[in-house]
């Protein structure tokens, strides 16, 4: 059912928590009647984070509905566990935990029992963190498993000279299991594997082992993939790169996977793709920390798109303690498209936490459900050509900046972000008249400040179900007015406490604007009506 009227009820979503082999169920059903109420007509079944939202049209004569589901199709409420069915008052409802397909009927129930069930509906379930994230190819088997032990006997490196070898010698479908110890490399190891996407390579640790690749100075890089041929196919993972120049260059490369690494305390960034095109690169659950030099953790792309990155996926990463001459955490430079950019945590930096330039008209960036906070420039800035959603931003010279960078400000949509500031939360400069411009439930909130500025003026920008506590420059309307923190559970203006669900009788409550609605929060849950503006659904 849909969230009550936050003046007049409690919160009433439904979740039944389930899974591929059954989970919590409703009790008994009603019992069938042939003359029972209709069944519901138009199911509609959307998905995300391993759950799915069941809609339907409301029928008159019915007093409630029950839901049976499976994951094969010709779901029958005679033989459907009850594990695998729910009672609902009323529409819509949630059922939550699963993988794979879901089919699912509805019934009507009045006083003498159920009736006839709905046609079914069915779709594929959508994946949850972290299988989401993931190459198509992650589920390959190698073909040769290899082993890797550090030798107590010989200096790190030795024994880092021995392990480079081996590494060049992978060839499809091997998987080299490297054990504890630091193994210092005297060059840059620059690895051109080529694996197939039955046959990818794999470089891992052992279980529970901690293999560090160092290199000492800031005149080679630590790890290069792609430089002299090719690198494709290839998964790193749990592998410690500390120093170097830049602990981790990418040059021809395409299908890599990064996993589970650490990359630190480098000269200059952590990070980097700038030389060579690259697509299908993968970064997910690494520790990315302590740069310098220009100091940033990803350095994706080149300047006005002389160097163009397609379809990363950067998700579920931490980047902190990027500093240097410039220090962004993530940076996707202008021109490169496709790339996702998810469910991140980044903090403390000396440029902007994330820095996503425009496509040039090309496939949209996504920049989802990122927690960033504690920067020494705008914390959040993004110019154009993307779908920006349930991100939380705090602490830098201003929360979220938008602006003309290497190209101009155009097809971006902003919803459903939290930006908290004790100075400017958000700053929107040249919005007017470009085209594609949305800014949309969306919690501005700023202690001293400018909440809310378009600095050109709104011309022809959508700004719809938006809440401001500050002052708002440049725009008539789009918005309401926010009482401070007291509108979060257990939020500080220097994010230092971060807890954005808003309170239920709190401005933020019931204050979206539904045509502008993004199905997943920043926690993945998925919003119901009436639709709460910033990050967190408080259901």
């Amino acid at each position: 059912m849909k969230k009550s009227d936050p003046l007049v009820g409690c919160l009433a979503v439904l979740v039944a928590a389930c899974s591929a082999g059954g989970g919590g169920g409703g009790g008994a059903p009603p019992v069938f009647n042939e003359n029972g109420p209709v069944p519901p007509a138009a199911l509609s079944l959307e998905t995300v984070n391993g759950q799915v939202l069941v809609d339907w049209a409301p029928v008159s004569s019915a007093d409630s509905y029950y839901l049976y589901w499976s994951d094969t199709p010709g779901v029958d409420p005679a033989t459907t566990p009850g594990a695998r069915s729910m009672p609902v008052d009323a529409p819509p409802a949630i059922v939550a935990g699963l993988s794979g397909d879901f089919h699912v009927v509805v019934a009507s129930v009045d006083g003498e029992g159920q009736g006839d069930p709905s046609r079914e509906a069915s779709v594929a379930v959508g994946l949850t963190s972290p299988e989401r994230y993931v190459p198509s190819w992650a589920g390959a088997t190698p073909t040769t498993v290899l082993s890797f032990d550090y030798d107590n006997g010989k200096t790190q490196t030795q024994n880092g000279t021995a392990l480079a070898n081996m590494l060049y010698s992978l060839v499809a479908g091997d998987r080299l299991e490297i054990g504890t110890g630091r193994y210092k490399l005297t060059n840059s190891l620059a690895l051109a594997l080529s694996g197939t996407a039955q046959k990818p390579i794999w470089i891992a640790a052992k279980a529970g082992a901690k293999p560090v690749l160092t290199r000492d100075g800031n005149n080679k890089n630590g790890v290069e993939f792609g430089l002299g041929g090719r690198a494709q196919y290839v998964v790193m993972e749990g592998i410690e790169i500390e120093g170097g120049d830049i602990g981790l260059r990418l040059y021809d490369c395409r299908n890599l996977w990064f996993d589970r690494c650490e990359i630190h305390h480098t000269y200059a960034n952590a990070i980097a793709a700038n030389s060579v095109d690259t697509e299908f690169i993968t970064f997910t659950r690494n520790s990315v920390h302590h740069t310098a030099g220009s100091g940033e953790g990803f350095y994706v792309g080149a300047n006005n798109g002389a160097v163009i990155a397609r379809y990363w996926v950067i998700a579920l990463n931490t980047v902190y303690e990027c500093s240097g001459i410039q220090g962004d955490g993530i940076e996707i430079k202008q021109g490169s498209y496709g790339n996702w950019i998810a469910e991140n945590v980044v903090h403390d930096t000396n440029y902007p936490c994330i820095l996503v330039g425009g496509t040039n008209g090309k496939q949209r960036n996504v920049i989802e459900r990122n927690i960033l906070y504690r920067s020494n420039f705008e914390t959040l800035q993004v110019q154009g050509d993307a779908l920006v959603q349930s991100n939380v931003v705090f602490d830098g010279s201003t929360a979220f900046y938008s602006g003309d960078h290497q190209g101009p400000a155009q097809n971006l949509v902003v919803v459903h972000n939290t930006f908290i500031n004790d100075g400017t939360a958000v700053s929107l400069n040249q919005w007017s008249g470009k085209p594609g411009m949305v800014f949309a439930n969306n919690a501005c909130y700023s202690r001293d400040g400018i909440a809310l500025r378009f600095g050109s003026g709104d011309s022809g920008v959508t700004v719809t179900g938006n809440v401001a506590s500050g002052s708002v420059l440049g725009t008539n309307g789009g918005y309401s007015l926010g009482a401070g923190l007291s509108d979060f559970e257990n939020a500080s203006w220097d994010g230092s406490k971060r807890n954005v669900t808003p309170t239920f009788f709190g401005a933020l409550t019931a204050s979206g604007e539904e045509a502008w609605f993004e199905l997943e929060d920043l926690n993945g849950a998925i919003r119901t009506a009436p639709f709460d503006t910033g990050a967190v659904d408080n259901r």
